[in-house]
C-alpha cells in the first residue's frame, strides 16, 4: 500500500510503499479516508514527543477517518505500531474506534478530532467545570483555541473570555460565543491591569494554548487579583508560545491556584474515546467546522511543511474522503 514513511529521524516522512497491515485478534483494519497533522503526529514523527514510535521505519499519525469492510465509518485512535494513520490501510484495536454520525464529513471529524478533543477533556476531564463558570482560553485564535470557546459554552460555561493578537481572529471567536476578548500584543503595564481586573471579576478555569510569557503573565495576574474564593483550576494544554515558564514559588503560595496539564497521558483511554463520541455528537449537531487544508496522501511531502496560517491541514486518501 502507498503511506507517509518515516525513513530516518529528524527527515520528514516520504510518500513511499509500506507492507499492507494484517488484523488481529481484537483489531479492525480500516481503509483511510482522512487525517489530520497535528503537532504531536509531527513530533513523535521527529521523535521529540515523549510517547514518539521507537523502531523505524514507521507510518505517522494518530488518529483519522476511514472505513471497515462492512463500510461503516468510524474515527479511530492510536493505530497499532508500526502503522499510522497517514496511510491507505491500517490495524486499530476495536476498543479505539467511535462510530461517526451522519452529520459530520470525513474531513470535518479528521479535522475537529484533535483540537476539539484538547479543550473538551481539559475542561471535562481534568478541570472538572461546572456549568455557570468563568473560563478563560489563553490563546483562542488558532483552530484549537477557537474550539474551545464553542466547547467550553456547550458544557455550561457562563462566561468565556478569549486572549490572542491577531484581531480579525478574536472578532471571530467573537463571533462563536466568546464574551470578552483580551489583546495580548498591548502594552504590557495595560495588559497585567486588564488581566488584573477580569481575574478579580472572576475566573474558575483556563485553558492555556500558549504558555510562556503569556502563562506568567496570567498566573501573577491571578495571584496579584486578591480574589480568595474557589480554587483557579489553570489547565496547561499547548505550548505555542515556549516551553518554560519563570514561577516564583509565592505565586501558587499566595492564591487557591491548581496548576495542571492535559494530554494523551493525562486520562485514561476509555474516557478519551468516551469524550470524542461526545465530541463529535456536539459538532454534528452545532455545525461546528474549522478551516482546513485538504492534501491527498501522494503529496503528503508539501502538506507536512504547510503554515498556511489558522488552517488545519487535512491527508485525503481514496475517492470517498469527502463524503
Amino acid at each position: 500500500m502507498k503511506a507517509a514513511v518515516v525513513n530516518e529521524r529528524g527527515r520528514d516522512p516520504a510518500y513511499s510503499d509500506f507492507p499492507d497491515p494484517i488484523a488481529e485478534n481484537g483489531e479492525v483494519k480500516i481503509e483511510v479516508t482522512a487525517s489530520a497533522i497535528s503537532r504531536t503526529t509531527r513530533s513523535r514523527a521527529a521523535g521529540v514527543h515523549y510517547d514518539s514510535p521507537g523502531a523505524l521505519p514507521f507510518v505517522p499519525g494518530i488518529d483519522g477517518v476511514g472505513r471497515d469492510a462492512e463500510g461503516r465509518r468510524w474515527f479511530f485512535a492510536f493505530p497499532r505500531a508500526p502503522y499510522g494513520s497517514l496511510c491507505e490501510t491500517t490495524v486499530v484495536d476495536r476498543d479505539h474506534c467511535v462510530l461517526l454520525p451522519d452529520g459530520l464529513t470525513d474531513v470535518t471529524a479528521a479535522a475537529i478530532a484533535n483540537p476539539g478533543l484538547s479543550c473538551w477533556v481539559a475542561l471535562a476531564e481534568r478541570a472538572k467545570l461546572v456549568a455557570g463558570e468563568t473560563v478563560l482560553v489563553n490563546g483562542a485564535t488558532g483552530a484549537a483555541g477557537g474550539l474551545a470557546v464553542r466547547v467550553a459554552k456547550q458544557l455550561g460555561a457562563k462566561k468565556v473570555v478569549a486572549t490572542g493578537r491577531n484581531p480579525a481572529a478574536l472578532a471571530r471567536v467573537t463571533a462563536w460565543g466568546a464574551d470578552a476578548t483580551i489583546r495580548l500584543d498591548q502594552d504590557p503595564s495595560q495588559l497585567d491591569r486588564v488581566l488584573e481586573t477580569q481575574f478579580a471579576e472572576g475566573v474558575d478555569v483556563v485553558l492555556d494554548y500558549l504558555w510562556g510569557e503569556s502563562a506568567e503573565r496570567l498566573l501573577f495576574a491571578a495571584a496579584r487579583s486578591g480574589r480568595d474564593e474557589a480554587a483557579l483550576r489553570y489547565v496547561e494544554i499547548g505550548s505555542v508560545s515556549g516551553p518554560n515558564v519563570s514561577l516564583p514559588a509565592a505565586v501558587l503560595r499566595s492564591t487557591a491556584i491548581s496548576l495542571m496539564g492535559s494530554g494523551t497521558g493525562s486520562v485514561p483511554p476509555a474516557r478519551l474515546l468516551e469524550d470524542v463520541r461526545l465530541l463529535f455528537d456536539a459538532a454534528s449537531k452545532s455545525g461546528w467546522e474549522i478551516p482546513v487544508q485538504v492534501f491527498p496522501l501522494s503529496d503528503i511531502e508539501r502538506a507536512w511543511v504547510n503554515e498556511a496560517a489558522g488552517a488545519r491541514p487535512v491527508i485525503t486518501v481514496g475517492s470517498k474522503s469527502l463524503s
